[in-house]
């Protein structure tokens, strides 16, 4: 099995691809930073599994929102104002659902600077469409699915704090990360870089949180919500201990 991630930036400079190999009692790790789409698309028919960390698409009301506003039409959706009805605005059903879970919101595609990366990742995923042969399913069925590395890595009881600017910090990550999973083949290249590198470490997590999709270890699209998950998408939170991912 080969599973890959995706640390999405709004351009390539700050954009990584991690691919990881299972087929054999040590898992390889090829990481790359500042990888173009071609570069994603070209690797999304050979894997099991592409994770791509990025919103997949917009809450619908906020589109519902932003269509009747652009129209000239009343834009008011419901009988509740303030906080809660923005909130419906600004985040999707998997917002709301990985706050259930973690405790912690998402970054808000709609009203944060996400959204850049998101107008990147829509694009993104017409490339992957056009490479594997059939539209990219964004609730996760298919070969590509969203995914959230710091989620990710809270879930299976990593201390996270610090890690996206502080490279000390990123350097007791990695190797605690590489004490719970000793068949991480980093080589010293791919070691120095993920610890230099906050997108290359987060592309390698995508490609873990990748793996547990494709074993049945995340948490599904709830019943009811799939719909809604193939237009907005859905992250994929792993359930279950990273040590379960050993080949």
């Amino acid at each position: 099995m080969l599973t890959a991630g995706v640390d999405l930036a709004a351009e390539p400079r700050g954009t990584a691809l991690a691919v990881l190999d299972w087929s054999g009692s040590t898992v390889t790790v090829d990481v790359r930073v500042g990888v173009t789409d071609t570069d994603i698309a070209a690797t999304a028919p050979g894997v099991e599994k592409l994770g791509i960390d990025c919103a997949f698409g917009w809450p619908d009301d906020f589109v519902t929102f932003i269509t009747r506003h652009a129209r000239g039409d009343r834009v008011e959706l419901a009988d509740d104002e303030g906080m809660a009805w923005r909130r419906r605005l600004a985040y999707r059903a998997t917002d709301r659902a990985t706050r259930a879970i973690t405790g912690r919101w998402p970054l808000s595609v709609a009203t944060d600077r996400l959204g850049l990366t998101a107008m990147h990742c829509a694009v993104l995923l017409d490339a992957v469409t056009d490479a594997i042969g059939e539209p990219v399913d964004r609730s996760g069925a298919g070969t590509a699915v969203e995914v959230y590395p710091a989620a990710t890595l809270r879930g299976w009881q990593f201390d996270t704090r610090g890690y996206k600017t502080d490279v000390g910090a990123r350097r007791i990550l990695v190797s605690r990360l590489l004490d719970r999973a000793p068949w991480l083949g980093l080589d010293d290249a791919a070691e120095e870089l993920v610890v230099a590198s906050d997108d290359a470490f987060d592309a390698v997590v995508a490609a873990l949180a990748a793996r547990a999709h494709a074993l049945g270890r995340t948490h599904p699209v709830p019943p009811g919500y799939q719909d809604q998950a193939r237009r907005e998408g859905w992250i994929a939170l792993p359930v279950g201990r990273l040590e379960d991912l050993a080949p």
